[in-house]
């Protein structure tokens, strides 16, 4: 095989459309542009959004402002209540590993903040990225101790 021997493979060029050469061709006359209005003149067309005179979506959307926008670097955390901690027994350390285990968590690798709704009547260790301060009370109060995880 030689550079001179070099070609594309079959079907991989396809020669242009040449529209306006004659009625033989199939594409003669009008070449495919229907007849008359904007759309058939060269250069003619509408731009992209146009909507024919109505007012467009994009003016239709509110506007969004400040706090309007998602931050890009914002952590999203799996939460978990302290009344969903109830079916856990007295000194059992609450890790998220434990918590998958028990089907408590519903995102998938995220990390976990422990949320104030519900009372903890037993003393747990819990280990977590985030607890609220309602939770936190609440979990002290009834014996237990919390450790907090550096997010990775």
């Amino acid at each position: 095989m030689q550079l001179h021997d070099l070609k594309p493979n079959q079907g991989a060029k396809k020669n242009r459309k040449r529209v306006g050469r004659g009625t033989g061709s199939g594409w003669g006359k009008t070449a495919g542009r229907g007849t008359k209005g904007q759309n058939s003149r060269s250069g003619g067309g509408v731009r992209p959004y146009h909507m024919g005179g109505n007012l467009p979506f994009y003016r239709k959307l509110p506007f969004l402002r400040g706090e309007g926008f998602t931050p890009r670097n914002r952590v999203r955390y799996a939460e978990v209540n302290l009344d969903s901690l109830q079916g856990f027994e007295a000194g059992s350390e609450i890790t998220p590993e434990t918590l998958k285990e028990a089907g408590l968590l519903k995102g998938k690798g995220l990390p976990i903040k422990i949320l104030g709704r519900g009372d903890v009547k037993v003393a747990l260790k819990v280990k977590a990225h985030k607890v609220t301060e309602g939770a936190r009370q609440k979990i002290e109060e009834a014996g237990g101790s919390i450790e907090t995880i550096e997010l990775a």
